[in-house]
């Protein structure tokens, strides 16, 4: 995927991401941090506005991986719902 397609896919992730009650709890306890739903929101549109951001689609996901914060989404293409988010350590 070139730069340009990947920059307007995250942009088009932006626009239609979306959450459940559940996969907030699931962030906080993944990061092992103490995040409110509108902090949450934030920290994804900040990972997925990052010029730093790469994406990858596997399967019926994307995902979503920002090294500076260390962090991957993982998001259902077909919905554009926030499954899940994970440290990354490499």
């Amino acid at each position: 995927m070139t730069k340009l397609a990947s920059r307007e896919l995250l942009a088009q992730i932006i626009d239609h991401v979306c959450y459940t009650e559940l996969v907030y709890q699931r962030v906080n306890k993944k990061l092992s941090v103490d995040l409110s739903q509108a902090e949450v929101e934030g920290l994804v549109v900040l990972v997925l506005d990052d010029s730093a951001t790469s994406i990858e689609k596997r399967g019926k996901n994307y995902y979503v991986t920002n090294q500076p914060r260390q962090v991957q989404l993982v998001i259902n293409s077909f919905n554009y719902r926030l499954i899940t988010v994970n440290r990354v350590t490499e």
